[in-house]
């Protein structure tokens, strides 16, 4: 079972304080391995942060990183602690860690190799304990080799690697993600799901991973009737895929 060797690394790496990059499609689930390697660990008192590295344009993302001082630039009142600062002795979870812009990758390399960094606008480095876990749903090698992200940086956060693979390659994960993921939306009182619909989603490709999932149970739950999930409940492309592929006919 492929998740099933996907948690026993996780089990495996977790208490040390190597870095770890998870690597899997958009919406695999990788933060939630990530979650799962900082409470595993001897961490798992400490601060979980994390950063979506491609959510913040450039210019804002260092001093989300490494906070600023008073008077770093216009509008700079008074101190901000970064993110990395406040991950200290915790661990810091780095998603689309390939979109990180190139001056901010020399950056991140140094406060890896040093644990210290500066502040924007400061003089005085500060010293930190940080675990990093990474993730992207990037090929790292493609990334390497064209420029865009730095090799010596990759091998700093990839001392240990962690690939998640799509739903659609272990669809024997299918009913228990469902299960799981209907009593986090419903709790106890969940709805129940047919076997038609259990074969539906099952046989389905899933495109957007364990993320389209919950959104499609999500839809259900609040369309069900009675307490159960019918293939009524579903969109129609996963209720018969072969529709969506039929070229429409104006």
């Amino acid at each position: 079972d492929v998740m099933r060797e996907v948690m026993r690394l996780v089990e495996r790496v977790a208490p040390s304080d190597a870095s770890v990059l998870i690597t899997g499609e958009s919406g695999t689930g990788k933060e939630l391995i990530a979650h799962a390697i900082h409470k595993l660990s001897r961490r798992a008192d400490g601060s979980f942060i994390d950063l979506n590295c491609a959510a913040f344009q450039e210019a804002l993302l260092e001093s989300e990183l490494f906070g600023y001082e008073a008077g770093a630039f216009s509008g700079a009142k008074g101190r901000k602690l970064g993110l990395w600062e406040l991950a200290d002795n915790g661990t810091i979870f780095l998603d689309e860690i390939t979109e990180l812009p190139s001056p901010l990758q020399s950056k991140l390399l140094r406060a890896i190799e040093t644990n210290s960094f500066y502040r924007v606008g400061a003089v005085r480095k500060v010293q930190v304990n940080v675990r990093i876990v990474a993730a992207t749903n990037r090929d790292v090698n493609e990334v390497t080799s064209d420029g865009r992200f730095r090799a010596d940086l990759l091998y700093r956060i990839n001392s240990f690697q962690i690939n998640l693979p799509p739903l659609r390659e272990r669809p024997e994960d299918v009913e228990p993600i469902a299960r799981h993921l209907l009593m986090r939306l419903a709790g106890p009182h969940a709805p129940e799901l047919t076997s038609e619909v259990l074969s539906a989603l099952k046989s389905y490709a899933w495109p957007g991973n364990v993320r389209q999932l919950r959104n499609t149970l999500e839809r259900a739950v609040l369309l069900a009737n009675d307490g159960r999930i019918t293939t009524g409940e579903l969109p129609p492309e996963i209720v018969s895929p072969a529709l969506t592929f039929r070229p429409s006919t104006v």
